[in-house]
């Protein structure tokens, strides 16, 4: 138990050292036509962005993920997750998932692998490109978009 929770803190450590090291454009170098629109002044008791933060949906996604770790060795094997996406009854065939998500062709799915798929999926589910998802922007809430058919 205390091995897991090392793994999933040390697996967590990247993901907010490389979150810390995002920077943000000078205004002078954004051209007005993408400027952002002003904001009212903050309020020191205003209340905290609602929603959840691309840490928290990359944390919550990999939880659910690392369920398929049955080896308990960080990775996750094309076995390991034919085993989990049958076991969770998916409707995609697990074998092109994996290959999809397996982004280094190493025959693992990793950390820094899931990361980036959780990353790229954040920003599509964050309709109003805020930084946080709200429970409309989540799917399966009956109030987030329906995909076009």
């Amino acid at each position: 138990m205390i091995g897991r929770s090392i793994l999933a803190l040390m697996l967590a450590l990247p993901a907010a050292a490389a979150m810390a090291q995002t920077t943000q454009p000078a205004p002078s170098e954004t051209p007005a036509a993408q400027a952002p629109a002003p904001q009212a002044p903050s309020q020191s008791n205003a209340p905290a962005k609602v929603g959840l933060s691309l840490a928290e949906f990359q944390a919550r996604r990999e939880k659910a993920l690392m369920k398929a770790d049955t080896d308990g060795d960080g990775k996750v094997s094309l076995a390991e997750w034919s085993a989990f996406q049958t076991k969770r009854n998916a409707k995609t065939d697990p074998a092109k998932s994996f290959v999809r998500l397996d982004t280094n062709k190493d025959g693992f799915l990793d950390k820094a692998e899931l990361d980036a798929f959780f990353a790229k999926r954040f920003a599509r589910l964050d309709a109003n490109k805020d930084g946080a998802l709200a429970r409309e922007e989540l799917p399966g809430h009956k109030s987030a978009a329906k995909p076009a058919q």
